[in-house]
């Protein structure tokens, strides 16, 4: 559905389709962290279910979860997987237990699988300890850093559990990054949203430290609990916002328009940014590869450190237990995962989405928003529309306006020249 977000919606898919398979594993191999962030979704969040399990992923975790993605490779017919390494802060196992976890991925999946590693950091063990980088190098793991603009902005929210702020050492851990030794490694920047923090300030404190590319990402929020600056958004709405109209405050859109506006219209692309670029392709007529809009099905799933086999863990914002399936790398194969009904509901695609969205025009571009962000306790849980429902409308018709104003010129005759 190319250059619209005002189009009819797609017709929904008759029946069930067979389940996707995986090919994002995410390793939970360290559940704890060394900065106490104020909107982190895995401490402060409704499900609290890291204080029961260990604190890094036992050698026997590692190698089950390696032997079930290599089993799943092979049924599959997957060339390579992508093997995330998360947390908490990942890097808190170490340099030897991080080399130890890596060799055993690599040798267990050799001959059914190329394991394609990344990991998402808050950079500063790689700026406190020299012996992590040569080990990811040895992997190719590619590095993702979190980092929310400014110095003041960064540490306003990102800080170690003292109080002390952390860009500081964060702004270190870059600098190696984009060292030519290991600016290979160096996949990219995440941002947290704040909009109390100026939209173009933040992003030319990101662009400072040249990243491939950024995702900016809304803060975890719900009906029940609410993203700052909208307390008053507690109830899902009726209908979705007419095609160019807002039906409430959006300054999420405002911030995000911003940053889009400087983006699209500098003379030369400096960085990739994650959510526009799926937003245009998605106009576009293309296809989205994240959970964040679009209606792919999801091929993510998550082993917690105790080798509990759950959904992203953006849901633990949500309620408590809501990522868990009861299955276990111990005892389940990932095909028994991707069967389980919590994973088949989030494959559904547009059959998939409330009956709000799936009557609104731009269903086939924001999918509904983030599925976490769906949460409302009344009903079918994740049936409604996002949080950011306002938000993404107006962002979504922002960006298409752009897309058509620029096709329109392109496309438009030339006028001929008299000589």
């Amino acid at each position: 559905m190319p250059m619209s977000a005002t189009s009819a919606p797609p017709a929904a898919p008759a029946g069930e389709t067979e389940s996707v398979p995986f090919r994002q594993f995410l390793l939970k191999i360290h559940s704890r962290c060394n900065l106490a962030c104020t909107y982190c979704y895995m401490y402060e969040a409704a499900d609290q279910s890291w204080r029961q399990r260990p604190r890094s992923m036992a050698p026997a975790i590692v190698r089950g979860a390696a032997r079930s993605i290599a089993e799943h490779a092979r049924e599959h017919g997957l060339a390579e997987v992508h093997v995330v390494l998360h947390g908490g802060e990942p890097l808190l196992v170490g340099a030897e237990r991080l080399e130890e976890l890596l060799g055993t991925v690599t040798e267990v999946l050799a001959g059914s699988a190329t394991p394609r590693f990344t990991m998402q950091t808050n950079g500063i063990r790689l700026a406190e300890d020299p012996r992590l980088l040569p080990v990811l190098d040895r992997y190719g793991v590619r590095i993702g850093v979190s980092l929310d603009g400014t110095p003041a902005d960064h540490d306003r929210h990102r800080r170690r559990p003292d109080g002390r702020g952390s860009h500081e050492a964060t702004a270190r851990a870059l600098e190696l990054l984009n060292d030519p030794a290991h600016r290979h490694l160096y996949a990219g920047l995440l941002c947290v949203i704040d909009t109390a923090a100026d939209p173009l300030e933040t992003y030319e404190a990101l662009l400072r430290f040249a990243p491939p590319r950024l995702d900016l990402l809304l803060p975890h929020a719900t009906w029940q609990a609410p993203p700052p600056g909208l307390a008053a958004r507690t109830s899902p709405p009726a209908a979705p916002p007419p095609p160019g109209a807002q039906a409430g405050p959006a300054p999420y859109a405002a911030w995000l328009r911003t940053v889009f506006d400087r983006w699209y219209g500098a003379p030369r692309r400096e960085t990739g940014v994650r959510l526009f670029e799926e937003i245009m392709a998605l106009l576009l007529g293309g296809g989205a590869r994240s959970e964040s809009v679009g209606l792919t099905p999801v091929d993510l799933v998550v082993v917690e450190t105790d080798g509990a086999i759950e959904q992203a863990d953006s849901l633990k914002v949500s309620y408590p237990g809501a990522p868990g399936t009861g299955l276990h790398v111990s005892r389940n194969s990932f095909a028994e995962a991707a069967a389980h009904p919590a994973f088949r509901a989030r494959q559904r695609g547009f059959a998939g989405l409330g009956p709000v969205c799936r009557s609104c025009v731009r269903s086939h571009v924001c999918g509904g928003g983030l599925y976490a962000h769906r949460y409302a306790p009344a009903g079918d849980l994740f049936s409604a529309p996002s949080v950011y429902c306002d938000d993404l409308a107006v962002l979504v018709d922002h960006i298409g306006a752009r897309l058509r104003q620029d096709v329109a010129e392109l496309t438009a005759p030339r006028r001929k020249v008299a000589l």
